[in-house]
This record gives structure tokens, sequence and C-alpha cells, in this order.
């Protein structure tokens, strides 16, 4: 079988960071990995699906909302995809660090985390996911369209 490009990339040297991860046409594959892979601690279940509730709903409330594909967790809870349709690069990073800076400093309900809204309503944790959040905006404040390719 062909292996699927996450996989080629060497996770033994992945940093925390923004990345490329592919590229359909229009639609480009972000990798936001807020942690350094087979490194704990990872993101707690908690605070991983808080930060996908509060990411997902402000992208879709942004400017890009109409560019939005899809913005979800990663398995090994190292991070995050963001699918974007037609977004500049550098816009890109910019609107996930304006994103995680949201996070960080949210006050409020956590959207969709009602039974009637969410599978798994119960497990959030806006806390903790503020906290990653405020720990990864000093590892992106400075991210660019140059670091955004993979170290292999």
């Amino acid at each position: 079988m062909k292996r699927i490009a996450s996989f080629c990339v060497d996770h033994t040297k992945l940093l925390p960071g923004i990345y490329v991860s592919r590229i359909d046409g229009d639609i480009i594959t972000y990798d936001i990995r807020m942690k350094k892979p087979n490194t704990p601690p990872f993101l707690s279940n908690g605070a991983l699906h808080t930060i996908e509730h509060l990411f997902a709903t402000f992208a879709r409330n942004s400017e890009y909302a109409d560019r939005v594909i899809y913005f979800g967790p990663m398995g090994c809870r190292t991070g995050f995809y963001f699918l974007l349709r037609n977004v500049d690069r550098s816009e890109a990073v910019r609107l996930i660090n304006h994103l995680f800076r949201k996070i960080a400093d949210y006050e409020g309900p956590i959207p969709g985390a009602a039974a009637a809204e969410c599978g798994n309503y119960r497990e959030h944790d806006l806390v903790g996911a503020k906290q990653e959040a405020k720990a990864f905006l000093p590892v992106i404040q400075d991210w660019n369209e140059s670091k955004l390719r993979y170290q292999n």
C-alpha cells in the first residue's frame, strides 16, 4: 500500500510549529503541531476537544469563513490539521496566530458543548485549552512562510 503523506514525515525530527502538510489543488492542509511527537505530555483529551470547538468556531466566523474546509485533531494528540482553500500562506499563518490568541484569551461558554450539539460534550477543559494555546503562541509568534516546510 502507498504510505500517506503524514507518515512520510520523520516524526523523530518534527518540532512544534506550523507546516504545510499537503496541497490538493487550491486546498492547503496545515499541520499545526503543538507538541513534539513521541514526547509526553501530549494534549489532554479535554483540552484538545475544547481547542477543536473554539478554533473551528472562531475560524468559521472569521473573514475566511467561506474558505475554511476543516479543522480537527490528530489522533496522536500532538496537534491539529487545518484545511483552507485559496488563502495565501502568510495570511494562513496570521490567521492561526490570531485564533490561538483568541483561544488563550477566551472567557465564556464553550461553543457546541451541549448534549444535542456534541457527541462527547462532557469531556472539555477550557482552562487546559487556554493554557495550551498560551504555551503555543511563543512558538508561532514569529512564524512565517519560509518556516512552513518540514525539516527532514
